[in-house]
């Protein structure tokens, strides 16, 4: 196994020496949770992702973008899948992919998370935290692009039995599906929607370096 990937020490974490990476699809999940009924989730995932991350000297100045094929969304259920995939939601036949390019890096602070101010003890505001940062982008669906931030952790950084070098990443955000004209819904007689406005994404990525 190659044990000899390129890392440094940043701000109290193990972050990549400068480079580019590209997705693992393999080992990439781009995945969403959604509100049925206003009280149970509903998970599904993207199985054609691909995107790369390029990593700088200030990792503040790092970047990354991301294509996601619309078609291949998944949620176990072949009728609510088809429906999802209709022009009621993500309109495939027209929009058969949606794009995430990110703008700007900040966070990834560490240190104390109290100081004394003015004699009082006061708690920091911390964006991130070692090895946490917040990605603001610009995702793209549906032909619409509106802002989006991801709250981003490096997971790692490791050798594979092939002589390459893989990193590890995960990311969180929420988008409000409407503002991408994906207005689909019921209402339910008791007071609420079918389906939720908001929805939350979970990334779990993979990514190889190639420089």
């Amino acid at each position: 196994m190659n044990d000899t990937a390129g890392v440094r020490l940043w701000n109290g974490a193990m972050l990549p020496t400068p480079g580019v990476f590209e997705i693992d699809p393999a080992h990439t999940t781009a995945g969403f949770v959604a509100r049925h009924l206003m009280v149970t989730q509903v998970r599904g995932r993207f199985e054609k992702v691909e995107g790369t991350v390029h990593i700088t000297e200030d990792p503040l100045e790092s970047s990354a973008t991301a294509l996601i094929e619309t078609g291949t969304i998944t949620t176990g259920a072949a009728e609510r899948d088809a429906h999802l995939r209709s022009p009621d939601f993500l309109d495939v036949e027209v929009y058969p992919t949606m794009r995430f390019e990110s703008r700007s890096v900040h966070g990834g602070e560490s240190g104390p998370k109290w100081s004394i101010v003015n004699g009082t003890m006061v708690r920091r505001r911390r964006v991130g935290g070692a090895g946490k940062f917040v990605c603001a982008g610009d995702l793209t669906i549906r032909g619409v692009t509106c802002p989006l931030e991801l709250d981003v952790s490096i997971d790692g950084v490791k050798g594979d039995p092939w002589g390459g070098e893989r990193l590890a990443l995960s990311a969180t955000g929420e988008i409000d599906r409407e503002a991408y004209g994906m207005t689909w819904n019921v209402a339910l007689e008791a007071g609420g929607w079918l389906v939720s406005q908001k929805i939350q994404i979970e990334i779990r990525a993979q990514a190889i370096r190639m420089t």
